[in-house]
């Protein structure tokens, strides 16, 4: 076995079944060892794996403990003498195509300095999620609010910004949606795993600025291709709000690892973006989402959500760590 898949399933009973048939041919050829790790599912897909997949290793919890949390209990399930060299995390609404999980543990062996091996995630409609991204911050605020990414293509594509990045090109990340990520295990032991405090969203953020506190980094693997169908089982705990609840968590975040000033200055700086792209959307008439830019209602809502940031007690963002 080289590697150790951990996959986090809540209420997605078909997409696991699909994220499951997807990883069997792996398991099959002696690569990978799969874990389903089931957050107290009521769709019956704890049964499903029990039922289905006798090849599948099962933890039924009785409540739901979060992505980073389910990962970690498999991590440590596996925590033995002469454990597989790599961990991947994986949420159900994934599915692998063929040769994904070998070109992510390939594209590591020439790249001992990656601690996370990150895909091209397809959603869908066949297209490219925009899936890597800059660590927050004020610097990566700056360039884009202060229009500097539409003035050099290069800056806007070394920031991974939505249209404007290659996403064909290999590349050193600073941190990757955690829908699928392959971990070089000793990376990902060494700082302790997911932190467990942090039930959803920007866990990946987390793990992605503690391995690169150690000197490793997430690559971004474009030819291992996985399936992903974005949102299934967020939408359902979070509905409409959903966005709303992983820019909290990006500035609480922000604020537990970068410090208060950072996380306001951050949260300023979009704000004040946000509302001039929506006074300008306003003004032109753009009452609906046009091709290639958002509508001035979406722009105004990132307006409120950024204020909140700035605006809310430390209290409260410390809730949705």
């Amino acid at each position: 076995m080289q590697v150790t898949v951990a996959v986090v399933s809540w209420n997605t009973r078909e997409l696991l079944r699909d994220c499951l048939d997807s990883l069997a041919p792996d398991a099959a050829a002696g690569v990978a060892e799969v874990w389903v790790h089931d957050n107290a599912s009521t769709d019956g897909s704890a049964e499903l794996v029990a039922a289905d997949y006798p090849w599948v290793r099962l933890i039924a919890a009785p409540d739901n403990v979060g992505f980073g949390a389910a990962v970690n209990a498999v991590a440590t399930r596996t925590r033995r003498r002469g454990r597989p060299e790599w961990l991947a995390a994986a949420n159900a609404d994934t599915a692998l195509t063929p040769g994904a999980l070998r070109a992510l543990i390939d594209a590591g062996r020439h790249d001992p300095r990656a601690g996370a091996l990150a895909p091209r995630l397809l959603l869908p409609d066949g297209s490219t999620q925009h899936s890597i991204h800059p660590f927050p911050g004020v610097w990566a605020a700056l360039a884009f609010n202060a229009g500097l990414t539409t003035l050099s293509p290069r800056l806007a594509d070394r920031l991974t910004l939505d249209g404007h990045w290659d996403p064909s090109r290999s590349r050193r990340v600073d941190w990757a949606h955690g829908a699928f990520v392959l971990f070089r295990r000793s990376a990902f032991d060494a700082v302790g795993g997911f932190d467990p405090h942090q039930f959803l969203y920007a866990e990946d953020i987390d793990l992605a600025w503690r391995l690169a506190q150690t000197g490793a980094y997430t690559r971004y693997v474009p030819a291992a291709l996985v399936r992903h169908r974005h949102g299934a089982a967020i939408a359902q705990l979070y509905g409409a709000d959903r966005d709303l609840q992983a820019q909290r968590s990006a500035y609480a975040w922000l604020l537990r690892r970068r410090g208060s000033a950072a996380m306001r200055s951050t949260a300023l700086l979009n704000a004040i973006g946000a509302g001039v792209r929506a006074t300008s959307a306003t003004l032109r008439g753009r009452s609906h989402p046009p091709t290639g830019g958002l509508a001035a209602w979406q722009l105004r809502r990132q307006t409120r959500m950024h204020l909140e940031g700035l605006l809310s007690p430390r209290a409260r963002l410390e809730a949705h760590r």
